[in-house]
Parts: structure tokens; sequence; C-alpha cells
């Protein structure tokens, strides 16, 4: 069975496309490249993203390269393309708009010109390399237009996309001006994956009023004079792999470290990139509110966050940090004292191991983002766990991942006083609840792992890459 599975697989090749590729060794920890990579090398597939090179003009023709069986072509960007396509476009309009954010969307200057120029760039990228016989497998709000692209180049072939941030409310997607545009070219997709039922439930109404599709069954529409699959397919993480990493030196070495700054302390943590749809002001003003409510806790807890800055020449970027600084100094100056430090407050990255190793020591994990697609710290937290001691996972209504871990302690983010309630209640559960809570979570994080989210997202495909890369990795 596993010979017949395989030759039927590798007559398909997987084309992944993606902004960032895992060319670099180093990013190939977890998320995105975990999810393809085995998959693209059982395939002989390839990986086109941009090359992260901004040169003064940008060559439309790909540059080849290979790493461990997986070929790449990598597109590099002009200055004016990547401040007009990255920059503007997909992070200064796409980003907001579909984290909910319409107060943040630069309206006023958008262009969708360098968008689209960069989606023909990269379709041009497929059509060079990739064969009619080949799934190309589209990834992220960066190439909203790319099967639409395809298509007008006579492009008959089986192209799929995965969003992996929330697609919002009609009535929000209907005010960016090219919305109708971008629904059009989605519909060019034969097969759509988001990661909550609220995301597939925004895109089919959207669907429904503004372009005619008409329901077919559980998951395809008619639209267009197409059929397209909206699939729910909420992803999740390489769990056995992340547990694995809590054992390692590096992760042992940072708890350690930590352990020397924290002492006997309860300890609660925060993983996030600094992005404002996760909430961080809204966290500290919870944390400082559990100082001021429960002053037991004084001396007795701490609270670190880790958050790396990104895209930090955008305004908004550089106003959060500012704001992150001067909160967790008040706090500190508020509240700490010559032994004690209330938040520890790291802006920069730390490696998978090692933060593997920080969960673990955790009693406490706060994941409150106001408006996230799945977030899979949440899951890489449960998965850290030892299973006769485990932490609380406290866990935003407006996560994606809030819609499968039900057993986390669920919080409104915006309500700072209740989340500083449910702090206090995480850091005195008793251990029965704890285990009992945590124990559910890590069954669905386990079943519902990587490997299962590629296997869902090409169900509609009978034998695929992830059916046979699944069955090679099975001892």
């Amino acid at each position: 069975m596993a010979n017949s599975l395989q030759s039927e697989y590798k007559a398909v090749r997987l084309i992944a496309v993606s902004n960032r590729t895992a060319i670099d060794p180093n990013a190939r920890a977890g998320g995105l490249s975990v999810a393809l990579w085995d998959t693209l090398k059982a395939s002989n597939g390839l990986w086109i993203g941009w090359s992260g090179k901004i040169k003064d003009f940008s060559s439309q023709k790909a540059t080849l390269a290979s790493d461990d069986g997986v070929d790449f072509a990598l597109c590099d960007m002009s200055k004016s393309q990547y401040e007009g396509f990255y920059l503007n476009y997909a992070n200064s309009v796409l980003w907001p708009l579909l984290h909910n954010r319409l107060d943040l969307v630069n309206f006023e200057t958008h262009d969708i010109g360098p968008y689209r120029d960069t989606n023909v760039q990269f379709a041009n990228a497929v059509a060079a390399h990739a064969n009619l016989d080949d799934f190309v497998w589209v990834h992220d709000y960066h190439f909203f237009l790319l099967a639409h692209e395809l298509r007008a180049q006579g492009w008959t072939g089986q192209v799929g996309f995965f969003l992996h941030i929330p697609f919002p409310s009609p009535d929000v997607f209907r005010a960016l001006p090219e919305a109708s545009e971008l629904a059009r070219a989605i519909c060019d997709y034969d097969i759509v994956g988001l990661q909550s039922t609220k995301d597939v439930t925004n895109l089919k109404q959207f669907l429904s009023e503004d372009c005619g599709a008409q329901y077919i069954g559980e998951e395809d529409v008619m639209v267009f004079g197409r059929r397209v699959t909206i699939r729910h397919c909420p992803i999740g993480i390489d769990t056995l792999s992340f547990k694995a990493a809590t054992k390692s030196e590096p992760a042992k070495a940072a708890s350690r470290k930590l352990r020397k700054f924290s002492g006997d302390r309860k300890l609660i943590i925060g993983v996030d990139r600094m992005d404002y749809s996760k909430g961080l002001p809204q966290r500290f003003e919870s944390v400082s509110k559990l100082f001021d409510n429960y002053p037991e806790t004084h001396g007795a807890t701490s609270f670190i966050q880790i958050a790396p800055p990104s895209r930090s020449i955008v305004d908004e970027y550089i106003q959060l940090r500012e704001e992150l600084d001067g909160l967790c100094g008040r706090i500190n100056g508020d509240y700490g004292d010559l032994d004690w430090m209330p938040i520890r407050y790291l802006a920069r990255p730390y490696r998978r191991e090692e933060i593997a190793g920080l969960y673990n020591l955790a009693d406490v994990c706060l994941v409150t983002p106001l408006k996230d697609g799945m977030n899979l710290v949440a899951k890489e937290f449960v998965a850290a766990q030892n299973p006769d001691d485990p932490g609380v996972l406290i866990l935003s209504q407006f996560a994606g991942a809030a819609e499968q871990m039900t057993e986390a302690l669920i919080v409104n983010p915006y309500d700072t006083e209740a989340v500083a309630k449910t702090i206090f209640r995480a850091l005195h559960m008793p251990l029965d609840e704890r285990k009992f809570r945590w124990a559910a979570l890590n069954d669905g994080v386990t079943q519902l792992d990587i490997n299962w989210w590629r296997e869902r997202f090409f169900a509609p495909y009978g034998a695929n890459a992830s059916t046979q890369s699944s069955q090679e990795a099975a001892p």
C-alpha cells in the first residue's frame, strides 16, 4: 500500500509560493517551513519566494537554488517594489484591514499597482518552472491575485491558497476599494483554506452577497463559473519536535538563566512578534492591574514578555515600541523593589529551543491578541508543559486557536480587569484542574498537528504529498 501511495504521490509535484522561504536552514524550525519541507522534499518540489534582497532594479527572472533535496526559485525586489508592495499595500493596507483595524489602513496614499505587479512577477515565476500536473500551493495575503494572474496566462492546473491570518466580516472587507477585485481573484483558486469557521463564514458571505456565489454542499461554492472549495483548515504545530526541543541543551540553558532571575517566584510568560494585533499594551495593563488588585503577588510573581520587533520602519510599529517601553518602565517603577522586577521585557528574538525551555518553566502563558488567525504560541506552550505539573494557558477569545482550545481560560483582552482576575486564578489553580485542562489541550495539539493540517488541506485531492510523507515518517 505504501509503495502504491508513493508512486501515485510522486506523479504530483508541489510548487509552494510564499513571501518568505526556508532556504536559510535557521528558518526551518517551525510553522510553515515544517509543513512544507517534507512534502517538497518527497515530491522533488519547488519553493518560490522572495530572496530577501532589495536591489536598485529587480530582475524579473528568478534565481534558482537547491538545498537538501528542495529546489528554490527566488525573486528579488527593487526598493520601490519593496516599499509599494510589501510595506505599503501588503502591510499598511491588507494587514490592518484583515485584522479589523480600519483606523490603521492607509487609504489616502494606498496604491495597489505594486501589489498587482509583484503578483504578476511571482505568477511568471510559477509559469516558468511549473508543469500543469504540478499542484501550486500559495500562502497568505501577499498573493491574493496570483491564481488570477496565472489563469490570465492560460494556466489550467490546480492552484490552492491558504490564508494564515483572519478574513474579516464582509462590511470590513468592503471598505477596501479593491475588495471586489481581490474577491474575484480568490475565486480563481481551486481550494481556499482558512483558519477558523468564522473566517469561512465571512468569506462565503462576501462571495454570496457581492459576487453571487451559490452554495454547493458543505464546502463548495459555484462562483464566476467555477467551483471553489472553501475549507476550514486550522494550522497546527510540529508537536513531537517541539516537545523534544524542551529537552535540548539550549532549552535547559535558557531555563537555568531565567530561573536565576526569577528564583522561586511564579512566572508568567508572553511571546509575540511586536505587532499591534497582539494586544501587548492591553496585556501590560492587565499585568499592572494584577499587581494593583492583588498585593500578595508583589515580589512573588514575575512577568516576562518576549517581543522581537517586526516591520520596525513602519510608523505604527515605532509607536508601539515606544508605548511598550513606557508601560514597562512605569509598571516597574510603580511596583518594583530592590530585589524584584515585575516585568522583564525583551525586544529581541530567541531560538526556538530557548523559547521551548522558557515555556516549560512558566506557570502561566498569556496569549491575548486583539485579533489573530490562529496563534501557534498557544499550542507551543501546551506542547512544552510537564504533564505532572503543567502551566495554565490564558487565551484571547479573538485568537483563532480559541475555537479549538476551549479548555484554556478564555478572556476578552480589552477587559483588562477581567484578565488580571483570570491571571490570579491561573496562578492559584489546583494541580488536578491544571492537569485536567492540560491533558485535553495536549490531546488536541498532538492529534491536530502540522501533518493533520497539511492532510486536511489536500483531502479533496486524495493521495498526496502529506499522506506520503506522513507514512514515510511513521515508525
